[in-house]
Formats: C-alpha cells, sequence, structure tokens
C-alpha cells in the first residue's frame, strides 16, 4: 500500500543531491589546497627573509671594525694636515688674525715658561707679541696626524724653528717641537682646542756669581 508520506528525495533529486554533494567537497578541496599554497607562500617569504638576515650578519660578522670608517679618518687626517701647514704659513707671515682663527674660543696654550692661555684672545695676544718680536719668522711642520676612532678628535705634532733678533742685532734660532689637539666642530670643520710647544735648546747657563772682594 503506498504510503501517504512523500520520499524524502524523489527519483529525480537524487542526481542532483550528488553533483550537489559533489561540487561541495570541490570547494572544500579548492579551499584546502587555497589555504596550503597560502602556507607554503609564507613558508617561502619566511624562508627568504631568514636567508637574506643570515647573509648580513655574515657579511657584518666577516667585516673587520671600523673598516667602513678607514676612508673618513684619512680625509680627516689628511685635512687636518693641511690645516696644520696653512696655520704655519700664516704665523710665518705674521697674519694675527688668520693665525688667532685656528683656535676655538674656549682653547688651551701652554707655551713655554708661562701660565696657561685660557681662550682665543689670549691666544691671539701671544701671537701679537711674538710677532712684534725683531726678525720673527719661522713655522713648524707636522711629521705625524693621527684621528681618533670617535671621528671627532685628532692631533697634530712636529718640529717647529722660530728665528728672531736679539737686542744686538744678532739673529737667533729656537728649535723645538708642538703638539696641537683638534675637534671636529658642529659645521663639520677643525678647530685647535689645545696647543702646547717648549724649545730642545738647553736653558741658558746662568752667569758666574760676582766675586766679593773682602
Amino acid at each position: 500500500m503506498p504510503s501517504s508520506t512523500a520520499p524524502l528525495f524523489s527519483s529525480t533529486s537524487y542526481p542532483r543531491r550528488s553533483v550537489f554533494l559533489s561540487f561541495q567537497k570541490m570547494i572544500s578541496l579548492l579551499a584546502k589546497q587555497a589555504g596550503l599554497l597560502g602556507v607554503l607562500l609564507l613558508l617561502s617569504l619566511s624562508l627568504a627573509c631568514q636567508t637574506q638576515t643570515s647573509a648580513d650578519t655574515n657579511k657584518s660578522a666577516t667585516t673587520p671594525r671600523g673598516a667602513s670608517d678607514t676612508g673618513t679618518r684619512a680625509a680627516d687626517e689628511a685635512a687636518l694636515r693641511k690645516l696644520d701647514d696653512e696655520w704655519s704659513k700664516a704665523a710665518g707671515a705674521k697674519d694675527l688674525e688668520k693665525t688667532a682663527s685656528f683656535y676655538t674660543d674656549d682653547a688651551l696654550v701652554m707655551p713655554p715658561n708661562s701660565p696657561v692661555l685660557q681662550g682665543k684672545e689670549a691666544a691671539r695676544g701671544m701671537w701679537k707679541a711674538m710677532f712684534a718680536v725683531p726678525g720673527f719668522g719661522g713655522g713648524w711642520k707636522a711629521t705625524r696626524v693621527e684621528v681618533a676612532q670617535s671621528g671627532d678628535l685628532g692631533w697634530t705634532t712636529g718640529p717647529y724653528e722660530i728665528t728672531e733678533t736679539d737686542a744686538s742685532g744678532k739673529p737667533m734660532t729656537d728649535k723645538g717641537k708642538y703638539l696641537a689637539v683638534w675637534k671636529k666642530q658642529a659645521d663639520g670643520s677643525w678647530k685647535c682646542v689645545a696647543d702646547m710647544f717648549n724649545t730642545d735648546l738647553p736653558p741658558a747657563s746662568a752667569p758666574p756669581p760676582v766675586q766679593q772682594k773682602h
């Protein structure tokens, strides 16, 4: 006796249901494949970044510390040598303003047989007195120039030779050595912050004591 309840699926609905299920499986499979491709893509990118980072690390490890600064330091040392030479020429020409311009405003100058002079104006006064000496001339020559790894400090040193005329008109020559400490300024220029020099000549012998008559 036929049932009064219609079947859940008619004979014509089974193929449709089969197609629908196949379509769902296909979508699910594609989604899984797409997800897998995304994971693979992310994994590839991650490995590429790790490889690049490792290469950069190895490159940094094999590069000597300070090697990238070698060119800069060499350029700074060349600049200091040039400045030191220009300074010597200015002093030899008795150009007071240019000679004083190589100092910072708070520079220290340590001449022989004298207290420390503080500031550019005090240094200017020293050079003014030296230029006023009859027959003044001469200069100095840097034989060694170095710049610190920090790149903001350097020093020059070498011999100097200065000539002058004594009270009797006789020429005299003083030979000695100097040390100048330089500091790089905010604008990239170099200025002398400390200047010291002293003679190589032996101290003048004291005159013999006067014999007193008894």
